[in-house]
């Protein structure tokens, strides 16, 4: 008998199961997870960016979370020696509608207490010869990480506490009992007082087998990157991000410093036709099915129809997809898109209709399942751990 079970090996597990043992040093614990190493999936396919919390709804969970997520990511990568570049972010006004929208952003980062600097068209060209635009936003505090290897390191201080990891281990069923929680697993069956799930695109599927029918289903979104040629490297010194069109639900392709000198470009948000379809050949009926019988995913679809169509015809054609990045990078051709691997986010959608937001758990008596956890996820990793530890502590006590 376990007195935590954790499912999840990405960042966000492997910082509740850090953060727990804190908590409860004299405690047994357990973490499953189905791949055969941390970070497999969404933590390990991301653009390893460290946000500063420029786009989100003041007060709302996202925009506290990654406020606190950017210092304590430092403070942590600080204490355990992991490389960080804090390169900071440019927003990149092209045109006249660009900038109005920009002020927007401008006001919301005052909301959520950024240091920010405005940027005229030749402020910016200083700072960025390489890039076009008629204004920008400057945010020192953004920087660039591999949360791979934050996720391992916090995997590593929960086994050094005393706790156990076990991954190659997919969780086939979960019943909840009148003192505990079984954990059916691909390996053996295990029991335990208290769960927490952190499994991504998976969500779902782990609280229908808690017997509860959610009112939001995961809908998978791949993001495809294309890498620049080495000799592009120094082509941008800071992140450079484009002002975000309101009418489409994603930011909008970028470019990345990585934090092994390379310089992405991505991503976009095309419909991922597997739960884990990172290759555009990726097809599963049954997900596809399962996806398409789901009223509130064509509700989105409907919704997003124009942009969505613009996002697949750039994920088909490259000359598309390079049209967006030169918007403000114009001096980038078709042979500088080399390949580079794909994510898929897990996105909530809810029965009516509607991109979830913000963090969404679903609780029961002895469980907390993390059920959306969008960008900025990895970056407020730590204190999104805090937090389902605390309601953890509430189910103990109760």
């Amino acid at each position: 008998m376990y007195d935590f079970i954790i499912i999840g090996g990405g960042i966000l597990g492997m910082s509740t199961a850090m953060q727990l043992i804190r908590a409860y040093p004299d405690k047994k614990m357990l973490l499953v997870e189905k791949e055969d190493g941390p970070a497999r999936h969404q933590t390990g396919h991301n653009s390893g960016v460290i946000h500063a919390g420029v786009y989100y709804t003041p007060g709302s969970l996202k925009a506290r979370f990654c406020l606190e997520g950017n210092r304590a990511t430092k403070a942590f990568c600080d204490e355990h020696g992991i490389a960080y570049d804090e390169c900071g972010k440019l927003l990149v006004a092209t045109n006249d509608l660009e900038l109005q929208r920009m002020q927007a952003l401008w006001e919301r980062t005052e909301a959520n207490g950024l240091e920010r600097f405005w940027l005229s068209r030749n402020e910016l060209h200083e700072r960025e010869p390489n890039i076009v635009g008629v204004g920008g936003i400057f945010v020192p505090s953004s920087g660039i990480v591999s949360y791979a290897e934050v996720a391992a390191a916090m995997g590593r201080e929960f086994e050094a506490a005393g706790g156990e990891i076990r991954y190659a281990t997919s969780v086939t069923g979960l019943e909840e009992r009148s003192g505990e929680v079984v954990v059916s697993t691909g390996r053996g069956e295990f029991t335990t007082r208290h769960l927490v799930s952190c499994s991504g695109l998976m969500a779902d599927r782990v609280v229908r087998m808690l017997g509860i029918e959610p009112d939001f289903t995961i809908c998978p979104f791949r993001g495809e990157y294309y890498r620049l040629p080495p000799e592009h490297n120094r082509i941008v010194n800071h992140l450079i991000y484009p002002i975000p069109d309101p009418s489409m639900p994603f930011l909008g392709v970028h470019l990345t410093r990585m934090i092994d000198g390379s310089v992405t470009v991505g991503p976009n948000a095309v419909l991922a036709w597997k739960r884990e379809g990172y290759q555009k050949t990726d097809i599963s009926f049954s997900d596809s099915l399962a996806m398409l019988r789901h009223s509130g995913i064509r509700k989105v679809l409907k919704a997003n129809l124009r942009p969505g169509l613009i996002e697949l015809k750039n994920s088909l054609y490259k000359k598309g997809y390079l049209e967006e990045v030169r918007k403000y990078c114009p001096s980038l051709t078709l042979d500088d898109l080399e390949p580079y691997p794909a994510g898929v986010r897990a996105q909530a959608v809810s029965n009516d209709g509607k991109l979830v937001d913000d963090f969404l758990f679903v609780n029961t008596r002895r469980t907390v399942n993390v059920c959306n956890a969008p960008s900025p996820a990895a970056t407020s990793a730590i204190p999104i751990g805090a937090h389902i530890v605390e309601q953890v502590k509430a189910q103990v006590e109760n």
